[in-house]
């Protein structure tokens, strides 16, 4: 309980630092808006504004987040059960991890149309780190109960099915954790680079037309719903995975 409030003494003077220097050095350059401004234009502007932009980026977020993390558990499955396919397509992974989103996003736009480009922006940004949870994941099944089902007469999809898919939960719900806030970055990257809505078009609309409330506004609730997806996956980890080891509070 002692930490809860120490963390909320800190987002407090956070806030208080900000709004003296909002009110203070941000005054005449208006680059940093003090708090009180931002929620005010937030009131303004209010639902009808937000929600068709939210919505759009949602859904594209949520599409590639579904996607690239299907693609990463069965490339993660495969890649335990037939080792010679990791030699040669795990390097791939990587490199579409390092590969710099700004960088396929008007490759993407060439190729696809509508809502495809941004989905697919999302989805490569999450298939690497969920990739790398379920493969820790799925070798870190028990070796007592891997010689148990072998003693059994099971193989290795035996194995799978009744022993690594349960140990790898932990793990992977690690990597699904950081992948809800990377596919909402992959999705508003794409909207900055050709979309009719969405968070990122806002953005670049408020920031053209010089207001500068509304573009920290917007950019606080991208990072507000950022959060709450990165907070619904780890409880739904939390209820999936009861026996894993929790941080000692």
């Amino acid at each position: 309980m002692r930490q809860r409030w120490y963390g909320v003494a800190g987002i407090a003077g956070l806030l208080a630092v900000w709004e003296v220097v909002g009110r203070t050095a941000g005054v005449e350059s208006r680059t940093v808006p003090p708090p009180t401004a931002i929620l005010r234009q937030l009131g303004t502007d209010g639902f009808a504004f937000y929600w068709p932009n939210v919505e759009t980026t949602l859904r594209e977020a949520g599409l590639g987040w579904l996607w690239g993390n299907a693609i990463a558990v069965v490339l993660a499955v495969l890649f335990v059960q037939i080792p010679l396919l990791e030699r040669a397509l795990l390097q791939l992974a990587l490199v579409s991890y390092c590969l710099p989103v700004i960088a396929i996003g008007p490759v993407m736009a060439v190729l696809f149309s509508d809502d495809t480009p941004k989905v697919i922006l999302a989805a490569i940004s999450v298939v690497f780190t969920t990739l790398v949870g379920a493969l820790v994941g799925l070798r870190s099944a028990d070796r007592t109960s891997l010689d148990l089902v072998r003693a059994y007469g099971g193989g290795r999809w035996t194995e799978l099915w009744r022993v690594r898919l349960r140990a790898s939960l932990p793990s992977l719900f690690a990597g699904l954790r950081i992948a809800a806030p990377a596919a909402m970055l992959g999705a508003i990257i794409g909207e900055y680079l050709g979309a009719e809505s969405g968070l990122g078009v806002a953005m670049i609309n408020s920031q053209q037309s010089l207001a500068v409330e509304r573009t920290w506004g917007i950019a606080l609730v991208a990072t507000a719903l950022s959060g709450a997806a990165y907070g619904l996956t780890a409880l739904v980890g939390r209820l999936l995975t009861p026996w894993a080891p929790r941080t000692a509070r």
